[in-house]
């Protein structure tokens, strides 16, 4: 550890200096460090602790048989790792509401991706429900929650994708079933749904309406080519649909997916972006706004500067993506971006790139890690299955003109509305009193068109 000062004093010499009150420091005993010595921490500080005098710690230490005293003055940053950001979300114990249905969830997605290998001829079936009584059946295990029904649709086809998509049904399970609660997350948007995360953050649930399940699944066929296909898509991965049914209760639709900004970065901003701008803000402003607030598009103070190859494949597998929602008649989807800023990695502002960084980023400024389950880079339709896009880049603050080296995460979100009554009825209403450009209920193909338009603003090549 690096050593700013050191003094040493022999016993019984006269005591140095006192610091004066604003600097005398607060010592604590702690264990000894070896037979015969003494160990303090004395904090070191004052009221002009600054970023370029940062509080300080001295370290003394008395070996009896020596007669010796030393102290060691070493930054208190040295020693102490910032906490880790609070985990959004509610974990969901007993008592909590949704308790039951948690428990339900999980006996139930637990129960359907073992029967595909335990009973293969049920698992075939495309949709079917299962009674789950307390005290068990032939095929169900006996449970602490009350009874109710389960309906799982299409199973074969998701347990395709999901190996498609590389995840392990043991993690898969671990992950949701395990000993570990789901976390509840409110909604930020309008739709009303609720969503749970695993607490390894890799799996988001989604409770959704009937219309989203038929919208899925009419386009499931085609949903498997485009990822089969185009394995670097955007588009979210699905993992599952279901449904449970308690007794005398209501029908809860839910669909499992990838968690979009599951990351090793530190998600500093994120932005729901649509390309409209009627009610396209956040509900929160100024001090209100912290690292799991959604900003929207008027919200948007950054213009995202990428590679040139990079911003051309990316631009062009968001065309591929949004001509395939478009021929599926779906609109109201959102490009959902996460931002983490790497001077905020470091603890700084003035940040310098290394040699080694800059040649990593003139390759594409693209990486993989092989540790994290999101797709990391842009790869030809034939290569093997990976999960979402990370780039690096730099972000501009459109008013200061501040550049900032940043991470970009990317996922479109909110894919299973489709252009119905209601959508249509919506556009006719609010025509009358905006500009009809500006709302998000539009006809796809305008949407796909004004989505794609807006982004091209957004991410721009960096020259």
């Amino acid at each position: 550890m690096p050593r700013q000062a050191h003094k040493k004093r022999r016993k019984g010499a006269p005591p140095m200096a006192d610091p004066g009150p604003s600097l005398r420091p607060a010592a604590r005993r702690v264990a000894p460090v070896a037979a015969g010595a003494d160990l303090f921490l004395i904090s070191w500080g004052g009221p002009h602790k600054t970023k370029n005098n940062p509080p300080r710690i001295c370290i003394w230490e008395s070996d009896d048989e020596a007669g010796d005293i030393t102290c060691d003055i070493v930054d208190a940053l040295l020693l102490y790792a910032p906490p880790p950001p609070k985990k959004p979300g509610q974990t969901i114990s007993k008592g909590h509401k949704n308790y039951r249905l948690m428990l339900n969830l999980q006996l139930g997605i637990r129960y359907s991706v073992s029967k595909l290998n335990h009973s293969p001829e049920i698992a075939a079936k495309d949709q079917l429900w299962t009674r789950f009584p307390p005290h068990g059946s032939k095929l169900t295990p006996p449970h602490h929650s009350a009874e109710f029904k389960w309906k799982d649709y299409f199973p074969l086809v998701f347990r395709d994708l999901r190996k498609l998509f590389s995840v392990d049904p043991a993690d898969y399970l671990l992950a949701i079933c395990g000993d570990d609660a789901l976390r509840e997350l409110s909604s930020p948007g309008k739709s009303g749904s609720v969503f749970y995360l695993t607490q390894d953050d890799r799996f988001m649930i989604k409770t959704v309406k009937k219309s989203e399940v038929k919208v899925l699944i009419k386009m499931l066929p085609s949903y498997c080519r485009h990822v089969d296909l185009y394995r670097n898509s955007l588009v979210t991965r699905f993992y599952g649909v279901h449904c449970v049914k308690s007794v005398g209760g209501q029908k809860v639709r839910f669909i499992v997916m990838e968690n979009l900004l599951c990351s090793e970065h530190r998600i500093h901003r994120r932005f729901d972006l649509k390309g409209s701008s009627h009610g396209r803000t956040s509900d929160k402003a100024g001090a209100e706004i912290d690292e799991t607030t959604t900003l929207k598009d008027l919200d948007l103070n950054y213009v995202f500067l990428l590679e040139k190859t990079c911003l051309h494949e990316l631009i062009e597998q968001i065309d591929r993506d949004c001509e395939f929602l478009e021929a599926e008649g779906v609109m109201d989807y959102s490009l959902l971006v996460g931002v983490h800023f790497r001077d905020r990695e470091l603890g700084k502002n003035d940040q310098k790139p290394t040699k080694t960084r800059l040649n990593f980023e003139l390759r594409s400024r693209i990486i993989a890690s092989g540790n994290n389950p999101r797709m990391n880079a842009i790869r030809s339709p034939n290569s093997p299955p990976t999960c979402n896009f990370r780039r690096f880049g730099r972000a501009v603050e459109i008013r200061s003109g501040v550049e900032r080296d940043v991470v970009l995460y990317f996922g479109i979100i909110d894919v299973l509305q489709g252009y119905d009554l209601g959508k249509k009825l919506e556009h006719a209403y609010k025509s009358l009193q905006v500009d009809p450009a500006s709302i998000s209920a539009v006809d796809p193909k305008l949407y796909s068109r004004r989505f794609r338009r807006f982004l091209g603003r957004t991410f721009m090549e960096d020259s």
